[in-house]
């Protein structure tokens, strides 16, 4: 079975999710994100068959409820939101599971290169995050911890299903 791809996670969400996504993907600031911003606004132009100048002009309100309306995104775009929604919205979450599992991190934000997890600890972290947040936003979570990175968090897909 091919892997999911965040593209897929993203199509999944609901519209509440997308546009929190959205919201977060057009906030963040952080010198990589310059790339998918102009990719998303080339897109939405393409779509909305406008010009990428007035859909750069547009409020950002506007352009969050442009993109969460769009159900196919690039794997860049979708990478880019699902990041900031989880850094915008799930850091509790984030930092719960990150301490069950023994990785060292800043607020959610892994230190160093995380080493990948035994399934014992995966376990134990995935259901104690289910007795503590709503199942919906932890699956979100541990599907998009395996989408971005399948060599750490495979032990993820004996834990839960991967499929959105």
């Amino acid at each position: 079975m091919p892997p999911v791809r965040p593209s897929k996670l993203w199509k999944g969400l609901s519209r509440e999710k997308r546009l929190l996504a959205a919201e977060a993907f057009w906030a963040d600031e952080d010198e990589g994100a310059a790339a998918q911003h102009i990719e998303a606004i080339v897109t939405l132009a393409e779509r909305l068959k406008s010009r990428p100048k007035t859909i750069q002009a547009l409020p950002v309100e506007r352009r969050t409820r442009q993109l969460a309306g769009l159900s196919d995104v690039s794997d860049g775009i979708a990478t880019r939101a699902l990041i900031g929604y989880h850094f915008a919205h799930a850091r509790p979450l984030m930092s719960a599971f990150l301490d069950a599992v023994g990785i060292a991190h800043e607020n959610g934000l892994i230190s160093d290169e995380p080493k990948r997890p035994d399934l014992a600890r995966l376990r134990t972290a995935a259901g104690a995050l289910r007795g503590a947040f709503p199942a919906e936003d932890v699956d979100l979570y541990l599907r998009t911890l395996v989408v971005l990175d399948g060599d750490t968090w495979d032990g993820l897909n004996e834990v839960m299903s991967v499929t959105p």
